[in-house]
């Protein structure tokens, strides 16, 4: 549409309650979705046109849209999912948006790039740095400033100085490189039976080109991914687009390998460590429908899709698909919608699925597909339960006689052992013997946690760090602060005291990230390391030939908490690392060290029973009314004065309407009480499943106007209960 009188409401990637109206000048030519620069103040801004009339609102003078940027439109299916996340989740729709223009370079075109390459004398003053730069440039490759920094171990400056002198030649390379095109036919696995039913049940589906989500619930070692990848090539065989959901960004790299075996080209990855160029290619891509395939963590889903045919959000279960910062959204229940609205299939895979996944199969919402034997090998690791009332660790340690005996007998035999124990860095809790006094954040109120490794003093919640002190900061007693229970990285001291000759690797996510984490992991599966110390980043995906025993050292972590899936992610998370043995030649084992060996869990675990736990499972959640046979929704009040924070929320609690179904507890302190210096207050919303949460949250904190510095944040369907 054009013309004087035509008018654009564009919505904007700010807290705003809907779009802003602005006039459209003679000559532009704009459609819904069409991408804009429009002036806000004194400033410009991005934004989106949501819809186009030909006439201005009475009495009101617009202002003109600036320009219209060359780039495929956001397409309706896609800006009908921004308004239904924003109104799910109660936030403003420019929010949820914002997370749509992640990548604001690409909006203004492909731009050249200088490349440098070895050319001409060598430089008069030679230095280590240098010598190490015109090595890697003379290897024949022309590399980016920063890319060939990075090669050489040396900063971009080194780099820059060299060029300036002559001794590197400035070249131009494309603008951007384009995602070369999928070869279906690349590296097709050879099926199981097994594996060929459930491939052609989800070739099935996808021909339907109709909307259905179809759960693929396979044992750990099964081969869903070579499955699940054969439903991608039936959607890339239409024609359209295919996105990999991954829970962790650290699974990103070894997948983009895998990927790229099976398809014979390099997919698109999308994730908050990419660079901004390659972010600005990839979103580019991903909007003129060149990316064929994206894997990607849960943010992917908001890339400008020009025709996605498929998504598969792999270990479905997961809750790092819960974002609780921000616009808190889950990628799982948001990418069924998102295939919803464009009509396409959705498959969920898992080997531990969610009991939400599990309750919407069971009431015909979903298809499932059922992978039951390991790929080359039919039985499943067997699980054993280590009594640490009767067989406890010597004081001071953490490692079961019995445990002991059998990482020792496996390493004997050159096979490999994983020793599982969920928590990060050497300590949680630094304490002074004379005292009692202990390491606290400043900002929070949490125990700061030792990273012996960093020599560092972290908070798990606001990041802060500090030194190690030498004398305790109460008493200033000398050689009194010890630390306090185990993380992985005590866990690897012991071992190594253990067993000296072993060869140790720690995976950890706060210890190595990207590109070193993922060589680390290559180096556990070809078998360079037969002892492996890991948190849950080992849990998911890994595939480690050489693996035939599992200890985990602590199962009782998360067991006895107050949130309500604390039993369900601990199935899971042992199940899943379980898994992780006997994937090669040999058979596995799994030891698992606990107090509670009588829990229903831990002997549904031992037995391999899955269908007789989430049955009590549900049994004990539809009783109290909880997800998914009932509703929940988070009000968390925060301010930076304690008093002032907790008048706010019992204001806010006493103000709540009356309602049939709906319960309204609280407010009550935070379990974690203040982060980030902010004191915080928690209300919960329990309703059952036939109550429309939404507009009860509407009409009772619709007008609610937090007073100062408070803030309020409505978290529907929380995964965090902190």
């Amino acid at each position: 549409m054009t013309g004087d009188s035509t008018i654009a409401d564009v919505l904007l990637p700010l807290a705003l309650d809907g779009p802003y109206s602005y006039r459209v000048p003679a000559g532009l030519q704009l459609k819904p979705g069409s991408y804009v620069s429009v002036p806000l103040g004194p400033r410009q801004v991005t934004g989106v046109v949501w819809a186009l009339s030909g006439a201005p609102p009475a009495g009101r003078a617009l202002r003109d849209v600036i320009a219209v940027h060359e780039v495929m439109p956001l397409s309706e299916t896609h800006r009908r999912f921004i308004d239904w996340l924003a109104a799910y989740y109660l936030e403003p729709p420019g929010n949820v948006l914002r997370m749509v223009l992640r990548a604001p370079g690409a909006l203004d075109g492909p731009r050249a790039q200088i490349a440098y390459r070895a050319a001409g004398p060598r430089p008069i003053r030679m230095t280590p740095q240098r010598a190490r730069v015109l090595e890697t440039a003379g290897e024949g490759f022309a590399m980016r400033a920063t890319d060939l920094a990075e090669a050489a171990g040396v900063g971009v400056s080194v780099v820059k100085a060299l060029a300036k002198e002559g001794a590197l030649e400035a070249v131009e390379l494309p603008a951007l490189k384009p995602f070369p095109p999928p070869d279906l036919n690349a590296g097709g696995f050879i099926l199981t039976a097994d594996q060929r039913v459930a491939a052609d049940s989800l070739r099935a589906v996808l021909a339907q080109r109709q909307h259905k989500v179809m759960l693929l619930d396979g044992v750990t070692g099964s081969g869903k991914t070579e499955v699940y990848f054969e439903a991608m090539a039936a959607a890339l065989a239409s024609g359209g687009q295919a996105l990999l959901l991954l829970p962790e960004i650290a699974l990103t790299e070894p997948f983009l390998a895998r990927v790229e075996r099976r398809f014979g080209a390099e997919p698109a990855a999308w994730h908050s460590d990419l660079r901004p160029r390659e972010r600005e290619r990839v979103w580019r891509s991903v909007a003129d429908g060149t990316a064929k395939i994206v894997v990607g963590a849960r943010s992917a889903l908001f890339l400008p899709w020009k025709v996605l045919k498929l998504i598969v959000v792999d270990e479905e279960h997961e809750s790092a698909y819960k974002q609780d910062d921000g616009v808190p959204y889950h990628a799982r229940d948001m990418a069924v919608l998102y295939g919803s609205l464009g009509r396409f299939p959705v498959v969920l895979s898992s080997a531990t699925p969610s009991l939400e996944t599990l309750v919407n199969v069971d009431r015909g919402r979903y298809g499932v597909v059922h992978l039951k034997d390991r790929h080359g090998r039919p039985e499943l690791p067997e699980i054993g339960l280590i009594d640490l009332k009767r067989t406890s660790p010597e004081p001071g340690h953490w490692l079961s006689p019995q445990l002991l005996a059998e990482v020792g007998k496996v390493l004997a035999e050159g096979d490999q052992a994983l020793l599982f124990l969920n928590r990060r860095g050497y300590a949680p809790l630094t304490l002074c013997r004379a005292c009692g006094h202990r390491l606290e954040c400043p900002h929070c109120a949490a125990s700061l946690v030792e990273h012996r490794f960093r020599r560092q003093l972290m908070c798990h919640h606001c990041g802060h760090l500090e030194a190690m002190p030498q004398d305790c900061p109460s008493c200033h007693a000398q050689g009194k602060m010890v630390p306090v229970g185990p993380g992985v990285e005590r866990l690897a001291e012991e071992a190594a005291s253990r067993f000296p000759d072993a060869r140790i690797a720690v995976l950890s996510s706060d210890l190595s990230r990207g590109r070193l984490l993922g060589d680390a992991i290559r180096d556990v599966a070809e078998g360079r390391y037969n002892l492996v110390i890991g948190t849950q980043l080992v849990a998911k995906g890994h595939h480690f030939p050489h693996l035939t025993l599992v200890g985990v050292v602590d199962a009782d972590l998360a067991l006895e908490s107050s949130d309500p899936r604390g039993a369900e992610r601990t199935w899971a998370l042992l199940a899943q690392v379980a898994g992780r043995a006997g994937r090669g030649a040999k058979p596995g084992r799994a030891l698992v060290q606990t107090y509670l060996p009588e829990h229903p869990l831990m002997q549904a675990l031992k037995k391999g029973d899955r269908d007789a736990y989430f049955s009590q499972e549900k049994t004990i959640r539809e009783q109290a009314g909880l997800p998914p046979y009932g509703r929940l929704a988070a009000i968390i009040i925060t301010g930076p004065d304690g008093p002032e924070t907790e008048r706010f929320a019992r204001q806010l609690g006493m103000s709540a309407p009356l309602a049939d179904g709906v319960s309204v507890l609280g407010p009550a302190i935070a379990p974690i009480a203040m982060v980030r210096g902010r004191h915080r207050w928690r209300l919960l919303v329990k309703a059952q499943r036939e109550v429309n949460l939404q507009a009860f949250l509407r009409l009772w904190l619709g007008q609610v106007k937090s007073r100062g510095a408070l803030a309020l944040q409505i978290d529907v369907d929380p995964y965090s209960f902190l």
